[in-house]
């Protein structure tokens, strides 16, 4: 099971975003994976009875978890998924990824035009029909191998130049984490000071991410959005990472918190859609705030 798996908030259209992503993305599938129950849910959640409650995708082998739910939140580009289209894996990498970027960009909106940068021969950053953000780049073959779908967290507005101050906190909280490449912008550059993080990449529990300072000015930051699930094995593990992640009390809800830095966080035992299927094991987890296995109903 993947240990931390990035779930995107969607407005009623979980099914028909899994098709989407199944249809556009290499070696990508997308399936319902749990349903709301068909009674004893809040007021505001009946006309949800019986519907998708969350939705899988799988990207190479990659998860993503769809939550169908509301209008309440929606993703931004402060955590995008960049697809690392590599030549020494795929011979037509550059092919692939302009496929890829015709798909995604299509009722979407391009955010980095595709084309030739410093640090690629091709990139680009899309906005998708979902509102979900993509960075497609074709790699250096002789390079070190990355996976070939990274989450990636750009630290702008309210946390602006605290990347590293993050990257050190999780690879100090996570098990089997470490500190692959890490550029520091030599100079003050536009929001970005002097020694911020221009780009790193990182493990945590063998994942790779990335994470990047902004050097422009945005309007966003992380939120619910997109919020990245722990699956933790016990109640133990529960407890630990709460108490390291959970630093807004006021965004403490059903195994959801929010971090120094704002970014969202699911702390649940692994398994959770199994533990969901009864309407009694819904209200239970819909009235915590950090997670108690033993509270559950059996």
């Amino acid at each position: 099971m993947q240990k931390i798996v990035p779930n995107i908030w969607c407005n009623g259209n979980a099914e028909e975003a899994a098709e989407f992503y199944a249809s556009v993305l290499p070696e990508a599938s997308g399936r319902v994976l749990s349903r709301y129950p068909t009674e004893g849910l809040l007021d505001f959640q009946k006309e949800m009875a019986g519907l998708p409650l969350t939705a899988e995708v799988l990207i190479d082998g990659f998860q993503l978890i769809l939550i169908n739910a509301g209008p309440e939140f929606s993703p931004n580009p402060s955590i995008s998924f960049m697809l690392n289209f590599d030549p020494s894996r795929d011979p037509d990498a550059a092919g692939a990824l302009d496929r890829v970027w015709a798909g995604l960009a299509d009722g979407g909106e391009v955010l980095m035009e595709l084309g030739e940068y410093p640090f690629s021969p091709r990139y680009g950053w899309v906005a998708d029909r979902f509102g979900v953000t993509w960075q497609l780049i074709l790699t250096d073959p002789a390079g070190e191998p990355r996976p070939f779908v990274l989450p990636s967290l750009m630290f702008c507005g309210p946390v602006q130049n605290r990347a590293k101050a993050a990257i050190d906190k999780y690879t100090s909280l996570f098990d089997d984490s470490a500190i692959g490449t890490l550029v520091d912008y030599a100079t003050a550059t536009g929001t970005a000071d002097a020694g911020a993080v221009m780009f790193s990449d990182f493990t945590l529990v063998g994942e790779w991410f990335t994470a990047t300072d902004s050097a422009g000015p945005h309007d966003f930051t992380f939120g619910n959005g997109v919020s990245l699930q722990v699956n933790c094995a016990d109640q133990a593990e529960i407890d630990r990472y709460w108490a390291a992640l959970s630093a807004v009390p006021e965004a403490e809800q059903c195994g959801w918190c929010a971090d120094e830095f704002g970014v969202s966080w699911q702390i649940v035992p692994g398994g959770m859609d199994d533990l969901m299927v009864t309407p009694e094991a819904y209200a239970a987890v819909m009235g915590m705030k950090k997670i108690v296995i033993d509270a559950l109903p059996g």
